[in-house]
């Protein structure tokens, strides 16, 4: 009995990898258009890049710090289709990322990145904060700290 106690203990602690959805346009216009009062911080990033990972913490900080809010981040890798399993997946779960990850599954980056911003040049990272009920959008083609987060996004709310 005091064994199983101790297995089930020790396995309640260790959590599953966070499973990575695969989302096609459909999705990202649904979040670019949806009539809510819910606030999106879109991060577009690679396991591959250096600024990107860099700044994931400060999203995880967001995330955490206004969960209660109406704020919603999602992280929409951008990495290679074939490295989802063997790298995004292991990345997500070394990293502990507690924000919403999923994979833009699409072939053609234009039709995408046109629709986050058309001054995009597509480069990574790029984030988008968007509350389509106060008609707001702020776009950013650089990496960006948890003060330039924060403050961007006490602007929409």
């Amino acid at each position: 009995m005091k064994q199983l106690l101790v297995s089930l203990l020790i396995g309640s602690t260790t959590l599953p990898a966070q499973s990575i959805p695969f989302i096609k346009t459909a999705q990202l216009e649904h979040w670019l258009n949806t009539d809510s009062d819910t606030v999106y911080v879109l991060n577009f990033w690679a396991t591959w890049c250096g600024p990107c990972v860099a700044e994931l913490p400060a999203f995880e900080k967001l995330n955490e710090k206004y969960a209660p809010q109406k704020v919603k981040v999602v992280l929409i890798s951008t990495d290679f289709k074939r490295n989802v399993e063997s790298k995004v997946q292991p990345f997500v779960k070394r990293k502990n990322l507690r924000s919403q990850v999923v994979f833009m599954d699409e072939s053609n980056p234009n039709v995408w990145v046109n629709l986050v911003s058309p001054e995009w040049s597509g480069a990574i990272p790029a984030t988008l904060i968007i509350h389509k009920r106060k008609n707001v959008r702020l776009f950013f083609e650089k990496q960006m700290t948890f003060k330039e987060l924060e403050a961007n996004l006490r602007s929409v709310l």
